[in-house]
């Protein structure tokens, strides 16, 4: 689970698991929410190497926080959806290059890096996708705007490092299944750029279901049972159908408990 934040903050948020982790826990997940290097940390790609090296580690450390790695989700609203939907597009990516400008998209952070960073299944909530299209829905954002702190440069004049960025540039048929999620009231993300990425996730065979939320907003009226419910059926449906052993059912994880302490579901953060 990634929080959003405009790539402006290096923590998780509490809302993060207020509104998204506890429907994960009810519905039977262990849920891990990670952090990763802000844009005023780190310039792109380090967040999604960030992220690929939180996947890696989960695997690495299955054992030790009982967690049943067969099947990983990942989801994430607004910059968080962005960085889940690059975790999926790029799955099978390790260096890209667009023009003259190759990035390291996998990178090499951590100490696990010969486990796996693939994820199974994302549901996208609100995320920005194509940059090249976030001003009205047809250019770039100007030199103030978030991906230009993300990026080290205004867009307009970096559109090698802008597609780099967006998890449109990586679709193929290889990809794990989405759930995209977003309300046409956006005014901070527009639904646009939902509708672009449903487009091309669908093109490729893609996406499960998009879901466009009438008067939602960035968060407000988008987050609400329903949507949460979709997005857990969804999870449960990919971990059944394509990649859960069949001896594997999925249950709440509970840590053990006592009298003084009674059980209680797994919630981690990774740093």
């Amino acid at each position: 689970l990634i929080y959003g934040s405009a790539w402006f903050a290096n923590n998780m948020k509490q809302m993060a698991f207020q509104a998204m982790g506890k429907p994960l826990l009810d519905g039977g997940f262990a849920v891990v929410s990670i952090n990763h290097r802000s844009s005023g940390d780190a310039k792109f790609p380090a967040q999604i190497n960030d992220v690929k090296a939180a996947v890696r580690f989960i695997r690495a450390h299955a054992d030790e926080y009982r967690l049943d790695t067969s099947f990983i989700g990942i989801t994430g609203f607004s910059s968080g959806g962005h960085l889940s939907s690059l975790a999926g597009t790029t799955n099978g990516v390790k260096v890209y290059k667009v023009g003259d400008t190759e990035m390291d998209i996998e990178g090499n952070v951590g100490d696990c890096t010969s486990f796996s960073r693939r994820v199974d299944a994302v549901v996208d909530w609100f995320g920005p996708i194509d940059m090249t299209r976030m001003e009205n829905c047809a250019t770039t954002k100007g030199a103030d705007s978030p991906e230009a702190a993300l990026i080290g440069g205004t867009p307009a004049e970096h559109m090698d490092v802008l597609t780099l960025l967006n998890p449109m540039t990586y679709i193929d048929e290889k990809d794990p299944k989405f759930l995209v999620i977003h309300g046409d009231a956006d005014t901070v993300v527009p639904h646009c750029q939902s509708v672009f990425f449903k487009d091309a996730l669908s093109a490729k065979g893609r996406l499960e279901e998009f879901i466009t939320v009438p008067q939602g907003q960035h968060g407000p009226i988008t987050f609400n049972e329903q949507t949460f419910k979709k997005m857990t059926e969804f999870f449960r449906k990919q971990a059944a159908m394509d990649l859960c052993p069949a001896n594997i059912t999925l249950v709440p994880h509970i840590r053990p408990g006592s009298k003084k302490n009674p059980p209680q579901k797994q919630f981690y953060t990774l740093y």
